[in-house]
């Protein structure tokens, strides 16, 4: 199966920010790009646009980014525009954060609660998290459900952690219904 473009390149990058030693330091430059990026989605749409060809998107870029950015970064977006990848930027840059994260064994979390949690409870959940998992640092982000009643539901990638009374009561009720009455 091919790999996908935001694997490719975004490993590409990322292997290659080991070999100079500046994961971190492209990680923060990335940061500051995507945010920019996003606050200006015209400029994507430009430089993704059909009519436009590489040389004029590669001036443009040059006129836009060319000292500002590391030559690292610089010459990764070069061979975007020049490989016709530039769509993709967004989930290659996904890609580097997600392996970034990875590198340094930082988790992710999403934590949804019936009600707003103290400061202490979400350190208590960060504590606990960090001891049953591989991270040795996690990035939580929290939302609230006031329909699960009580309880938790934790989300770490592909797993889930549901301990909230709403899930205890469906599981309740499915027993409830199994049951014949004699």
């Amino acid at each position: 199966m091919a790999k996908l473009v935001s694997e490719t390149y975004g490993e590409a990058l990322f292997s290659l920010g080991m070999e100079k030693e500046i994961v971190d330091s492209l990680m923060d430059e990335i940061d500051s790009l995507w945010k920019i990026l996003k606050e200006n989605p015209g400029f994507s749409s430009l430089m993704n646009h059909p009519d436009i060809g590489r040389d004029e998107k590669l001036e443009i870029l040059h006129n836009v980014f060319e000292g500002k950015l590391s030559d690292i970064l610089y010459g990764f977006l070069e061979v975007l525009i020049h490989k016709g990848r530039y769509g993709a930027i967004d989930d290659i840059f996904t890609y580097y954060t997600d392996r970034y994260k990875a590198f340094h064994k930082i988790g992710v979390a999403y934590v949804t609660s019936a009600g707003a949690l103290t400061d202490g409870q979400k350190a208590r959940i960060e504590k606990r998290l960090i001891e049953t998992t591989q991270y040795s640092k996690m990035e939580l982000h929290y939302s609230l459900d006031k329909d699960l009643i009580g309880g938790l539901v934790i989300r770490i990638g592909d797993r889930v952690v549901d301990s909230s009374i709403r899930t205890k009561l469906e599981g309740l009720q499915r027993q409830l219904m199994k049951v014949q009455l004699s």
